[in-house]
């Protein structure tokens, strides 16, 4: 096979890229197979627009610093060498080889080299661009999905086992791989599983034993895969824990935590807010961005053990309800028809469809404290 050319791409290509991404209208799938970029790429693309989007209105004056003499600047080198040495060490450890390359900026002053060596990765592997999934890894991705929602406990092995039941010849490595790509892992308790993400802090359980008897008292959220015709996405819900109501909800094409923190404000701003607030020890919830919400709020943080899905267990019901009910029986084919569908979905789930666990009434009956209609 010939080896693929080394290419530049122009700051007008790349900001295109990163306007298509963050639209949202297409998977990264799709954009990556439109472009003929690498979905790592793209999300990297994204990022920096986002992080750039503010210097557009303008940016404050710079203060004027006062002189520093060569003694402080000495020892300042010295705190930014060792501030460096953390820094590389921290990306190296706890994120898997495709996450550190994407950390790669093309566009900085650091030779892409010197960037390799820093994350600890191959420098010949920044220049390889993985293959799209394959159609044949999406079916097998959507039945992993499926047998996860009926034995939440099995693992790759399992999950091997029961794909070959059902004629798909698949490894157990490859399996894991594609677990690992849908954000699925086995919920089982393990020991030592309290450790936080570099940099990121992980909260207390709150919940265990305590009497949830009202609206709004706790709040729960988590994110699950969605596939789709070509590709997948990611929804996110914040759920209130005793009404089983979905407050907020938001679609996304990648697994930042822009867009779960957009339904976490959303929730607020038309609900008020919970006293306590638990999700799972998920980067994007143990993020500083995302913490600094409930902080400002001053809502109490509660965190689920890693991998007990019992601890969250209203939302992952939720999640089998949806996939069940609307995402298995409907192939959507674009992303704005996956928001579409689960935008009716979840309509209907608050408003129309009855609970078992709340005596044949709806949340939304529930939530709003709504009389029972009478008997015609």
């Amino acid at each position: 096979m010939s080896k693929r050319p080394w290419r530049n791409h122009s700051p007008a290509f790349k900001a295109k890229v990163a306007l298509a991404a963050v639209k949202g209208e297409k998977t990264l799938a799709e954009l990556a197979q439109q472009y003929d970029v690498h979905p790592n790429l793209i999300n990297q693309w994204r990022a920096r627009l986002l992080e750039g989007a503010a210097d557009v209105f303008g940016s404050e004056p710079a203060a004027v610093e006062p002189a520093v003499d060569v003694t402080v600047l000495h020892a300042k080198i010295g705190e930014l060498a060792l501030a460096n040495d953390f820094l590389g060490r921290c990306a190296r450890e706890g994120r898997s080889v495709a996450e550190r390359k994407a950390m790669i900026d093309r566009g900085h002053a650091l030779p892409l080299t010197g960037q390799a060596r820093q994350l600890g990765i191959s420098r010949g592997s920044i220049y390889y661009l993985p293959r799209a999934v394959s159609s044949a890894d999406l079916k097998i991705m959507r039945r992993i999905d499926e047998l996860h929602l009926l034995y939440p406990f099995a693992g790759n092995r399992m999950l091997r086992d029961l794909l070959r039941q059902e004629g798909m010849a698949v490894g157990r490595l490859h399996v894991a791989t594609l677990m690992k790509r849908i954000w699925l892992e086995a919920l089982y308790r393990r020991p030592n599983t309290s450790k936080p993400a570099p940099g990121h802090k992980v909260y207390p359980y709150l919940l265990r034993k305590l009497a949830v008897t009202r609206p709004n008292q706790v709040w729960a959220t988590d994110i699950t895969y969605v596939p789709m015709a070509r590709g997948f996405v990611y929804l996110v819900a914040v759920v209130d824990w005793f009404t089983r109501r979905v407050l907020a909800w938001r679609v996304s094409i990648s697994l930042d935590a822009a867009f779960c923190i957009e339904a976490l404000e959303e929730a607020l701003a038309r609900y008020g807010k919970p006293a306590i607030f638990n999700s799972d020890q998920g980067s994007q919830f143990t993020s500083t961005a995302f913490t600094a919400v409930l902080h400002r709020e001053k809502i109490a943080i509660s965190m689920d053990g890693k991998g007990c899905w019992r601890d969250n267990v209203f939302v992952e019901r939720l999640w089998r309800s949806v996939k069940y009910e609307e995402v298995y029986l409907n192939a959507y084919g674009t992303v704005p028809e996956a928001r579409a569908g689960i935008g009716r979905y979840l309509a209907f789930y608050n408003a129309v469809r009855p609970h078992s666990a709340l005596g044949g009434r709806t949340p939304d009956q529930i939530y709003f404290q709504q009389p029972l209609l009478a008997p015609a």
